[in-house]
């Protein structure tokens, strides 16, 4: 992986592969893993975020993984913040160190850097989602149009967590959330080494449908069952139990609800894609070539 201090980062799709590869991985390097996953911190959710095993965890000292009550708040802005003194800490026994996740914020955050945004309060946090729960994406929409109109012209109008963060930002500081991003990359005192796992799309879908069913059997309808009565958190506005959760409202099937999970979890999929073919610095091999590509 060359000489110096190196961080590895293993990334790509939900379902490509990237847990069983990475262990094999550290174990050749001799490091621990840097979990990039925005809900594998939680503790509670191991089924739903096919989080590394109990024995998985033996193999290899994870970070990042089962860390948090999931009404804990963690953002991309903490994990860079949390990740980069890591890196610099396990940098001092190991000279490479590795990375492996999907969440794309979270890896372009230690890679990248993201700007230094203010911490939330956490009533108006909570204000803004239970109007969001209450009267739609619309009004939220509406107000950050008028507080950052800049910023409203170029994000999606349908991510509802970007166009929220957005407004909470405008609210908090009182400026327009445009003003704050700067989109300058940081410099690192490590290297990087971005390899990513792909497979071709029917081989990626049919992996996808697998685990959903695979989750099921292992009992994902008990765990979300243990956690309904936090279902406005929004650590758990997430693919495999939001969907879940409206059968256990009564608006879906069973059947219907694990469908759109294998639906939404496909088209997530599809949006990490779409994110990481834009960083040409990114390596690409098939999961089954990888010890043979890559030196």
């Amino acid at each position: 992986m060359g000489d110096g201090l190196t961080l590895v980062v293993l990334l790509g799709p939900t379902g490509v592969g990237k847990t069983e590869l990475s262990l094999q991985l550290a174990e050749q390097l001799g490091c621990p893993i840097i979990s990039a996953d925005s809900r594998q911190i939680y503790r509670d959710l191991p089924i739903g975020t096919a989080a590394p095993t109990a024995a998985d965890l033996a193999r290899v000292k994870h970070y990042f993984v089962g860390e948090l009550a999931l009404d804990d708040y963690f953002s991309a802005g903490r994990f860079e913040a949390e990740a980069i003194p890591l890196i610099a800490q396990l940098h001092e026994t190991h000279p490479t160190v590795l990375m492996c996740g999907g969440s794309m914020m979270y890896i372009d955050a230690v890679c990248k850097g993201i700007d230094t945004l203010p911490d939330i309060d956490a009533d108006l946090r909570a204000n803004l989602w239970a109007q969001f729960e209450a009267e739609g994406l619309e009004p939220v929409r509406q107000q950050l149009k008028l507080l950052d109109p800049d910023f409203y012209r170029q994000v999606d109008p349908k991510n509802h967590k970007r166009v929220i963060h957005a407004l909470e930002i405008c609210l908090q500081t009182g400026i327009p959330y445009s003003t704050l991003r700067t989109g300058n990359v940081k410099p690192r005192p490590f290297k990087m080494v971005k390899i990513g796992l792909t497979r071709e799309r029917d081989e990626l879908y049919d992996r996808i449908n697998r685990r959903v069913d695979k989750m099921m059997a292992e009992g994902l309808i008990e765990e979300v069952k243990a956690i309904y009565n936090l279902r406005h958190l929004n650590s758990l506005n997430t693919v495999g139990y939001k969907e879940l959760f409206k059968y256990l409202d009564g608006e879906w099937t069973l059947a219907f609800a694990v469908e759109k999970i294998k639906q939404n979890t496909r088209i997530y999929s599809r949006k990490q894609m779409t994110w990481f073919k834009r960083d040409p610095e990114i390596r690409w091999v098939h999961p089954n070539e990888f010890f043979r590509e890559i030196k």
